[in-house]
């Protein structure tokens, strides 16, 4: 009933400001498990899709937003129960893997549909990253649920990192025909399948979004481009002081007037 209401609310408004486009719904099963595994270019990508789907869409979320405190916490621990979103711990990194793997199939084995992201994090710089082995293939293995190519369009556009003002376009979302991975049933162990079976998946998204694919972990690209930033930034500082230091030598070497 909650996630009707948010759905209603949340969806609607989100179909009415920015008019997403859509292709490929009749992929989605009416009724019965599967497995959408997507790209990831913005934090709105767990809105959109779900927004433009009739049935709901289970992704997992970070804990810390189920149990912030006071009235903002309360109201987003609401807001993320509502729109269908899971706990997970992520304070440890083992951890946070079996718990997601866990929760995805408990979606799966109720017949619900469990949403993804093999890239495991967001993309840096919209291109399309390596997919992460784990999550995805285990759920897909351990199930027998058949996963759902998915690729969300220009959502990274609309609110880009440090903005706080949403920009109103049109994000597209792209709905590729299921993959049946039965053949593999019961080989979730086995980490040579396991690479395969994402890679098969990632193969799909790449060609559903047109993205650029990097053969790299989004949370390495992220690691380098933070170290380049910061070694920019160090650089800057040490030319700035240079800079400073010479005007000053230059000074003092002017014969007085």
């Amino acid at each position: 009933m909650i996630y009707g209401a948010m759905k209603f609310s949340i969806g609607g408004s989100l179909k009415l400001a920015f008019r997403p486009w859509v292709e490929g719904l009749e992929h989605i099963p009416a009724e019965g498990p599967a497995i959408l595994a997507s790209n990831h270019l913005s934090f709105s990508d767990s809105f959109f899709l779900p927004a433009v789907l009739d049935r709901k869409v289970t992704f997992i979320a970070k804990a810390e937003y189920f149990t912030s405190p006071g009235v903002k916490g309360r109201l987003t621990a609401a807001f993320f129960k509502g729109v269908g979103q899971l706990p997970v711990d992520r304070s440890g990194a083992r951890g946070a893997g079996e718990a997601a793997i866990k929760a995805g199939i408990e979606v799966i084995e109720s017949g619900g549909l469990f949403g993804i992201y093999p890239e495991g994090t967001r993309s840096p710089d919209g291109r399309l990253y390596r997919g992460k082995p784990g999550g995805l293939a285990r759920v897909a293995l351990a199930t027998g649920a058949p996963v759902i190519p998915v690729a969300m369009i220009d959502t990274e556009k609309i609110q880009p990192p440090g903005k706080v003002v949403p920009k109103l376009m049109r994000p597209g979302i792209r709905i590729g025909a299921p993959l049946d991975f039965s053949r593999y049933h019961g080989m979730d162990g086995d980490r040579f399948i396991l690479r395969s079976v994402t890679d098969e998946v990632m193969y799909e998204i790449m060609k559903l979004s047109g993205q650029e694919y990097v053969d790299v972990y989004a949370t390495a690209a992220k690691r380098a481009i933070a170290e380049a930033e910061k070694a920019q930034k160090e650089a800057d500082k040490e030319a700035e002081k240079a800079r400073r230091e010479a005007g000053k030598a230059g000074r003092s070497e002017r014969p007085a007037a």
